[in-house]
């Protein structure tokens, strides 16, 4: 190839990776997807187990358990025997596809045990999946369906008309809906986006009442924040104002 012809190739190249980097968006490999892995809350037992039984027993449910994210949103196992038995159950978001649930899921083992290391049982939960493993025996009385794990409300507040009424109505539809779909809701109302959830093998009135039980909390905790997030034991929902204004009112900080 002589200098001509490695000159033009050069800047055919440097062109071609011009518009690579800046239209890579456009391209289906290249397109940039929500990161569901983020962490949002964990919990980890105060007692644990260093034995290397124990830490085979964990290793054996995570490499039973976390294969199946890959065509299921919920599901559950065991590992080990009667004297390391490990039960656990792993749930996906019903918005995500098959593809981000396993992502999702398979995470959850490196960030367990960076932050519960060998605590006999824990619940790890990511912006778009949860697990929850707990030792055969270990029982925590304080625990409850409706017990609140973590709530996170914006510092940032409407100050105006409307939106409550919004917000109420949106709450109201996520109530009733997430009864008749099976578990999982989401809308948008107005200029609200709400959704909830309950666990996998929580139906009919007992998840209404859990997401029930979650807006209190929401109306509670957060008032006019313009967003919440409530995640109760077996349950959880969440609201976020779409635009960064309200067209009856202006945002204030949260006091």
């Amino acid at each position: 190839m002589d200098s001509a012809s490695k000159s033009s190739f050069s800047l055919v190249s440097h062109i071609v990776l011009v518009l690579s980097a800046s239209l890579g968006f456009l391209l289906p490999g290249a397109m940039c997807s929500s990161d569901f892995s983020t962490l949002v809350y964990k919990k980890c037992s105060n007692r644990s187990d260093s034995t290397e039984s124990h830490s085979q027993t964990l290793s054996s449910l995570f490499q039973e358990l976390l294969p199946r994210s890959s065509t299921s949103r919920f599901n559950k196992t065991t590992a080990g025997d009667e004297n390391t038995g490990i039960s656990a159950f792993f749930q996906c978001r019903n918005d995500l596809s098959n593809d981000e649930c396993y992502h999702c899921v398979n995470t959850i083992p490196k960030v367990s045990n960076s932050l519960c290391k060998q605590a006999l049982a824990a619940r790890v939960h990511l912006d778009g999946c949860y697990l929850k493993y707990e030792t055969d025996g270990l029982v925590d009385q304080e625990t409850s369906t409706h017990e609140l794990l973590h709530e996170t409300c914006s510092e940032r507040m409407v100050d105006g008309d409307g939106f409550e009424e919004a917000k109420q109505a949106a709450f109201a539809a996520m109530e009733s809906g997430v009864v008749g779909e099976g578990g999982f809701y989401e809308t948008n109302y107005e200029n609200l986006h709400a959704m909830a959830q309950c666990q996998g093998d929580l139906r009919g009135c007992d998840c209404g009442e859990c997401v029930s039980a979650a807006i209190q909390v929401a109306e509670e905790k957060c008032g006019r924040s313009v967003s919440g997030q409530v995640y109760l034991d077996e349950c959880f929902m969440s609201y976020t104002l779409l635009s960064r204004s309200w067209e009856t009112g202006r945002l204030i900080p949260r006091k």
